[in-house]
């Protein structure tokens, strides 16, 4: 099973590929944690990447697929895998479709569309806080006390991430449905896309992706 999970920021991506990790027994590929991987065991593209970051710039496609490659030729992927925050363009679709072409595998690629309203995420995200004392990320809408934290308990130490400032977020919905949101009509013309409304419980998003890959 060969999953990418797509959606807009804050949909719950990241959380849905957990869960689907944990009960297809796939890994969970995201593309930050691949960059942040191989910065710090210091591989060869790794180095690459660590220079380009640290000059501000963003990894250049070419770089990201090589990257994203090495992970999927690993053995961990031979039956299948979760692959979060990647592609973002329609040329980074192209690319990868040409690096799944070299895998030794036919297991059918499908895309999870999370769908959900812009206002929805506006107000979803500008919610979120880190707490200072324990580094738990946690959303004011769904805790009872909103100065204690559910996880350490601390009081007072709830912090806004400039991501989560509501004109960020905006931004970033604007990049999204320019650049990014393009992408899913291409899977649809060239392969599987199952959609499912992102703003449903944690669970019930996550039954409703087992339900339709079954079917699929």
């Amino acid at each position: 099973m060969r999953l990418i999970l797509f959606g807009a920021p804050g949909v719950g991506k990241g959380t849905q590929a957990k869960i689907l990790s944990s009960k297809f027994h796939i890994p969970h590929i995201s593309t930050g944690d691949i960059l942040r991987s191989a910065v710090y065991k210091k591989t060869e593209l790794g180095l690459q990447a660590k220079e380009i970051m640290d000059r501000g710039e963003l990894v250049p496609d070419d770089l990201m697929l090589k990257l994203i490659g090495e992970v999927l030729h690993d053995e961990k992927t031979k039956n299948g895998f979760i692959l979060d925050g990647f592609p973002r363009t329609i040329q980074q679709a192209e690319k990868l479709d040409d690096l799944l072409e070299n895998l030794s595998t036919k297991k059918k690629l499908c895309v999870i569309f999370l769908s959900a309203d812009d206002e929805l995420i506006v107000r979803r995200l500008s919610m979120r806080r880190t707490c200072s004392a324990c580094g738990n990320i946690i959303n004011l809408n769904y805790i009872e006390d909103p100065s204690s934290c559910p996880y350490c308990g601390s009081k007072n130490t709830f912090i806004k991430r400039k991501d989560d400032e509501e004109d960020i977020i905006r931004n970033r919905l604007k990049v999204f449905h320019e650049t990014t949101a393009p992408v899913i009509n291409y899977y649809k013309d060239n392969g599987c896309v199952l959609e499912v409304d992102g703003t449903l419980a944690v669970e019930e998003v996550t039954a409703k992706i087992v339900e339709k890959l079954e079917k699929y």
